[in-house]
């Protein structure tokens, strides 16, 4: 993977760079973690415990712990939910194994979640629950400490059929492509944009939801392109804005070059992670990396 070979603490404002250096390594049980696995891949662990998965990639190519012919996923031992913006294997990925080596329940739409369980032998206990929703709805899971809304997306949704035919098509429907709002109780708000092109709702995500983080997809060719993405991150009215879905493969923007020259434009905060690198917030407040 190419990927801008410049660290994220670089490009972090002074105002966070006084808050990393006098709370790095202080790591209690009131932070939220977030890890970047490579592409549109992130965990979300939540001051409690529980931790959310979305659109698991793990393989993919630019993440470190899959180099070298090792198993990403054997450090993955705990995951209460996966969350899967759309059909397409560059998103749902490892999301089976993980479901079976972990117990943890899908959230997605249910045209989604039903041709998961169908053609990717997904576990249908773990994908027929309350936490299967559409777009505009809200859920409470997490005994109740994290709320997930479903956003709309401009993209496509098919999930691989391994049964294609003569009477049997390559791709199943996915249902509609989406985003996510995950709102953590006493802590910060995070937009996983998922795929999607630019589209004039985003306004309507900022203005009902403080958005803290946006994960914005700004590879281009298959959706935002980082200029567009600079605006989704201005509209959503985000007060840090992550990228993801970038240099992963070819075709994609190799690095965030672009995306980070657009938001300094808008004066809205960027933060570069690292595939495999880990961010903790204390409440909404960014106070370490790893």
């Amino acid at each position: 993977m190419a990927t801008n070979p410049k660290t994220a603490m670089t490009k972090l404002p002074v105002a966070l760079l006084i808050l990393l250096s006098v709370f790095v390594g202080g790591a209690t049980a009131q932070e939220t973690k977030l890890k970047w696995y490579g592409h549109s891949a992130f965990s979300i662990t939540t001051p409690n415990g529980k931790v959310l998965l979305i659109d698991p990639w793990i393989k993919n190519p630019s993440n470190p712990e899959a180099k070298d012919g090792r198993d990403p996923l054997a450090a993955i031992t705990k995951v209460d939910y996966i969350l899967l913006t759309h059909g397409h294997r560059d998103h749902t990925g490892d999301a089976v194994e993980i479901a079976r080596r972990t117990g943890a329940a899908l959230i997605s739409n249910p045209e989604l979640a039903g041709n998961m369980v169908k053609l990717a032998d997904f576990p249908a206990k773990q994908a027929e629950t309350d936490a299967i929703m559409g777009i505009g709805g809200e859920i409470q899971i997490a005994d109740g400490e994290v709320t997930v809304v479903m956003t709309p997306a401009v993209h496509s949704s098919s999930v691989f059929n391994p049964k294609a035919g003569a009477h049997e098509p390559e791709r199943a429907y996915g249902g509609n492509p989406a985003g996510f709002v995950i709102i953590i109780k006493n802590g910060l708000t995070i937009y996983h944009s998922g795929d999607t092109a630019y589209f004039k709702d985003m306004e309507t995500i900022g203005e009902n939801y403080a958005i803290d983080v946006a994960l914005l997809n700004i590879g281009g060719h298959f959706g935002m392109e980082p200029r567009m993405a600079a605006k989704a991150a201005q509209v959503v009215r985000a007060r840090l804005a992550i990228p993801h879905h970038f240099g992963t493969f070819p075709g994609i923007a190799q690095n965030t070059d672009g995306f980070a020259a657009e938001l300094k434009k808008t004066k809205l905060d960027f933060y570069e992670m690292r595939p495999g690198a880990t961010v903790s917030f204390r409440g909404k407040q960014l106070v370490g990396t790893k």
